[in-house]
């Protein structure tokens, strides 16, 4: 088990054996997460790039980078 005290300012040190477990590193982001029961759940918000394949679907048409930097023009966006 694993225990951290909370300071006055509200901050705290998760212990390194948690660290490590999540796979936590200096200026990573984590999630805290109220669940229906009370218990409050920690996550990571770092994903290694390559669990991202995958996660969108393959467009319908293949398009240049110039053609998107015209859409993205036209639209508004700043290039």
């Amino acid at each position: 088990m694993s225990i951290a005290t909370l300071t006055s300012k509200g901050q705290t040190t998760i212990p390194h054996e948690i660290r490590s477990y999540l796979g936590l590193h200096t200026g990573d982001k984590i999630e805290f997460v109220i669940e229906d029961d009370g218990k409050v759940v920690l996550t990571p918000l770092t994903v290694d790039v390559t669990k991202l394949k995958g996660m969108l679907p393959k467009p319908k048409k293949k398009i240049s980078i110039e053609q998107m930097n015209k859409i993205i023009a036209k639209r508004g966006g700043h290039l």
